[in-house]
């Protein structure tokens, strides 16, 4: 792969990356996507579901900020092929699990492979964005939704009808991957060799104070968009059955259509960025999507379809602006920052799951929806984000340099 003089951003490059990303999440939704085998074989309760939830996704979310920390200072150019390889591994030891404790072992071994997929992939995106951060990042993020989309559909299709050992198969995806993510690694590596002209530090024009309380605001609205989502991703099946008394087939379709529209409001949400600005995205898709969280839980079945993918959409349209918007907070940490957010997601929708696991084995998994149809009203903290562009802009501060 070579990086082309005459279109400064690498589209084979992005393609790439975001077509492992395809694979990477296409796995991991597969565990979310066969809970309903894993609760009957096991006789798990909605707890123990969250749980293991939670030990793919704390795994990811505490590992993903210190690989990017450690690779802003030292490029591991193939590190994507190894994460690969733990995922794999998470696979086989998932589709041969006898016990709940082996189950929670192979989904932190599935959220290893992630903590070193995302943060490095992130890095190679924007290497490969020339300039369009926004797009770059969508591409790659589209990937991991449309595989998020994907997995339910091969759990229906493959793992339900067949099940447990099924799961196996898919390590084939892995291998998959982890000979794409090599071309990469020659790219970036190429990339790490090539002599740079010397460039100004990357400075951005706010106090230090006002950039940790927009680094806070900014937490605050991924816990609002993460722990919304946890509850559509990990129990949507399970409130469909209950709700509907429709079966478990049926709602996994459901569940695809959901994850559908988060992928395309993905692409979305990066690009508009780039045209719009990256507050104005990430005001419009929290805030607004909170009139149709708080109808989701009174209408009916065909409505509530509708409702799930408008609010996909709206949600999943923040999430590349958010990543951008803090890589431009703080230039230079791209690594960090991109592993800060994408192990704050996972850490998010992980606590997330396994807190709304107790709230449905206690009050009903309906209650969970009806108290997280708020969750999106946090967006109102957005009013305090500042606009980049226009700090830049004031003050003369040079834009974030291309990394």
């Amino acid at each position: 792969m070579t990086h082309s003089t005459t279109d400064p951003t690498a589209f084979r490059v992005l393609g790439a990356i975001s077509f492992s990303h395809f694979l990477n999440d296409t796995m991991q939704s597969l565990m979310v996507a066969i809970y309903p085998l894993f609760k009957a074989g096991f006789h798990l309760s909605f707890a123990q579901i969250g749980l293991i939830t939670l030990a793919f996704q704390l795994t990811a979310s505490l590992l993903q900020p210190l690989v990017g920390l450690y690779t802003d200072r030292h490029p591991k150019p193939f590190s994507l092929s190894v994460g690969m390889g733990f995922t794999l591994l998470g696979l086989l030891t998932l589709s041969m699990a006898s016990s709940f404790p082996m189950l929670l072992v192979a989904a932190a071994m599935v959220g290893t492979g992630s903590a070193v997929f995302h943060p490095e992939a992130s890095r190679v995106a924007r290497m490969a964005s020339g300039g369009q951060h926004g797009l770059a990042q969508s591409i790659f993020q589209v990937g991991g939704n449309a595989g998020a989309a994907f997995g339910p559909l091969l759990a229906a299709w493959i793992i339900l009808p067949h099940g447990q050992r099924s799961i196996a198969f898919f390590s084939l995806i892995a291998l998959v991957a982890m000979i794409v993510l090599a071309g990469v690694g020659v790219w970036y590596r190429h990339q790490n060799r090539r002599p740079r002209p010397k460039v100004a530090p990357a400075v951005l024009a706010l106090p230090r104070r006002q950039v940790m309380t927009t680094l806070g605001v900014l937490l605050a609205l991924m816990f609002s968009k993460f722990f919304y989502l946890a509850s559509i991703g990990s129990y949507l099946i399970f409130y469909l059955m209950q709700h509907y008394a429709i079966d478990a087939q049926t709602a996994q379709y459901h569940l695809f259509y959901f994850l559908f529209a988060v992928a395309a409001g993905t692409l979305l949400g990066g690009p508009l960025g780039d045209r719009i600005g990256r507050r104005a995205v990430i005001w419009i898709s929290i805030l607004g999507v909170a009139p149709f969280t708080l109808a989701l839980p009174y209408v009916g079945l065909g409505m509530s379809a509708a409702l799930t993918l408008i609010i996909g959409f709206m949600l999943a349209s923040a999430f590349p602006a958010i990543v951008v918007y803090a890589q431009e907070l703080i230039p230079g940490r791209v690594g960090m920052v991109s592993g800060l957010f994408f192990g704050l997601a996972f850490g998010l929708a992980g606590i997330g799951a396994a807190v709304l696991g107790q709230v449905a084995d206690h009050w009903g998994i309906e209650t969970v929806y009806r108290v997280c149809s708020f969750l999106p009203l946090i967006g109102l903290l957005a009013v305090f984000l500042p606009d980049l562009r226009t700090a830049r802009a004031v003050t003369g501060a040079p834009a974030p340099v291309r990394t």
